[in-house]
């Protein structure tokens, strides 16, 4: 089987993005990366990334080509692994990630 590639996008990649990083990594057939935006991003979009994703979930939409956007529409209110946020990451991902 091959194994999905999905990269979460968020502002400055210290929240929200890597708190979907982190809950999805492991699991059966995604690889999953994360960065952000803004230029002060702790991983910062590129190129790079955009190519190697399969499908890539934000919370704004912009030009990215023809990979697949994915809005979760998830306000920029929580924290790092932030309970809620997990509850919301879970509940929308539900339908990409078995």
């Amino acid at each position: 089987l091959t194994r999905q590639r999905f990269l979460f996008v968020c502002g400055k990649n210290r929240w929200r993005s890597p708190t979907a990083e982190h809950i999805f990594s492991g699991r059966k057939g995604v690889d999953v990366l994360s960065a952000g935006i803004a230029s002060e991003a702790d991983t910062p979009l590129d190129d790079e990334l955009v190519r190697w994703a399969d499908r890539i979930f934000v919370q704004f939409r912009s030009s990215l080509g023809s990979t697949p956007i994915v809005c979760l529409g998830i306000p920029d209110r929580y924290r790092y692994m932030d309970p809620q946020l997990v509850d919301l990451l879970e509940r929308k991902m539900a339908r990409f990630i078995g």
